[in-house]
């Protein structure tokens, strides 16, 4: 289940909820702002990041330029404490799956969430290979053009 960490003031977490609800992908949303996020949350967060903290928090949020905060020098555990208690920090929107972590709204990166069959499907249409080119939905088309393409 792909997950959306976001802040309703933020514009580019709601342009992510769009994007999601246009391409009819289920997600769950999370206001970073409302209830503590979980440790496992956090741990997820941080563990596919794949710059670690440089890719979740922004150094040009107040309380980290306000208090010269060095990360490097925190445990994980101390990290994940310091963030549920100052959410602030986050980038944000991030969005997690199984396998990654994205953070903030980019139009080529964001369709890696789109399930890989359809990705196929999309791609074979748009290549003229699908034999019922232009006159099927792709999204529901997707069974015959696997066999297509294997």
């Amino acid at each position: 289940m792909i997950k959306i960490y976001y802040s309703p003031s933020c514009s580019s977490c709601r342009k992510v909820k769009k994007w999601f609800d246009d391409q009819n992908i289920p997600y769950e949303q999370k206001d970073i702002f409302s209830k503590e996020l979980s440790r496992d949350d956090l741990m997820e967060i941080i563990s596919k990041a794949e710059d670690g903290t440089d890719d979740i928090i922004s150094p040009r949020s107040k309380i980290v330029s306000e208090n010269d905060i060095d990360f490097d020098d925190m445990t994980v555990s101390q990290l994940i404490d310091f963030i549920r208690k100052n959410p602030s920090i986050l980038r944000r929107p991030i969005i997690v799956d199984d396998h990654r972590v994205q953070v903030g709204y980019n139009a080529e990166e964001i369709r890696t969430f789109i399930p890989r069959a359809r990705r196929i499907a999309e791609m074979a249409c748009c290549d003229n290979e699908c034999p019922t080119f232009g006159i099927c939905d792709p999204s529901k088309d997707i069974q015959g053009l696997l066999k297509i393409k294997k």
